[in-house]
């Protein structure tokens, strides 16, 4: 029979070491997200070591999406979003699917296609400048051979969130672009519902504005604007004044013909005049569209990442 004093001794040991294992526990199911059983057997494996468990887990999880992604893989992926992220002089824009748009709500899919839009930024920015505008667009393959912000590729990120979100996703297509010290690069997604630095949406547009002089106080501004236009009415062109009007109001392709989405009573043309800005490209890219609307003449300019 074991005495009072032994048995006393024996919970006043092992009481403070169970709250701490239960402690660790809910920091690793918080942090991680995985189930309690799963968190459990990742502490005991590594005698309660947190970051040894959590990258076990993590290795785990991949191991697991990997296999899904190959069970799923086939399956069509026909809602997602759009990632566009951009500053003055570089921007991306980034189509991830997803084969239901309520995973296209799930966080785990927004955090992917947030990942992979800053990759694709990064790759814009570590490309040399040209006195043109240099768009890149880019494929799936090419994509997921970029590197995320913990080192590990797009490609396992993928397959991560696929075995989390437990549905097929792709990382479809991107567009990388640098524009030159004189232009100025604005973009906007739709539906706008994110203050990060990468917007997320079902339709991103994305322009580059030149000043023609130092009248026009904000560019941010009226790029939104314009880009809000671009998403909205769709041109297909940026046109000249070679280019007649549509008869048709409702048929015009030509941007600087185009009547103005926030303000009918003008044309494109004459907010640019009245702001003395050049629109120099456009991109608009919609999520389940085949091809980057608003490629602009000389298609020589858009180069493919090799």
């Amino acid at each position: 029979m074991i005495s009072s004093k032994i048995f006393a001794r024996f919970v006043h040991l092992q009481g403070p070491c169970l709250a701490a294992e239960k402690s660790l526990l809910a920091t690793l199911r918080k942090k991680t997200g995985y189930t309690f059983s799963n968190c459990k057997k990742a502490l005991e494996l590594h005698n309660n070591d947190i970051k040894q468990a959590e990258a076990w887990l993590r290795q785990q999880a991949q191991s697991l999406g990997w296999a899904k992604a190959t069970k799923l893989e086939g399956r069509q992926t026909s809602q997602g979003l759009i990632g566009l992220s951009f500053n003055s002089k570089n921007a991306a824009l980034v189509e991830v699917n997803c084969e239901t748009d309520f995973v296209a709500r799930n966080k785990e899919f927004h955090k992917y296609v947030e990942e992979a839009t800053l990759s694709c930024l990064n790759f814009a920015q570590t490309q040399p400048g040209d006195k043109t505008i240099k768009k890149i667009s880019l494929n799936s393959d090419q994509m997921k051979a970029f590197l995320a912000t913990d080192g590990k590729s797009l490609a396992d990120h993928l397959a991560l969130m696929i075995g989390t979100v437990g549905e097929n996703a792709s990382l479809k297509r991107g567009l990388c672009v640098k524009a030159p010290s004189d232009v100025h690069l604005v973009g906007y997604v739709h539906p706008s519902g994110s203050d990060g630095s990468v917007l997320l949406g079902k339709i991103g547009g994305l322009i580059a504005l030149k000043q023609l002089s130092s009248k026009c106080a904000d560019l941010d501004e009226i790029g939104k604007k314009l880009c809000q236009h671009i998403v909205g009415m769709n041109p297909q062109k940026i046109g000249t004044s070679d280019d007649e009007p549509a008869k048709d109001k409702e048929e015009e392709v030509c941007l600087i013909h185009q009547e103005f989405l926030l303000d009918d009573s003008v044309t494109v043309k004459e907010v640019l005049d009245e702001h003395e800005i050049e629109v120099v490209d456009f991109k608009r890219l919609e999520c389940g569209g085949d091809t980057v609307e608003g490629v602009n003449q000389p298609l020589e300019l858009i180069e493919t990442c090799q």
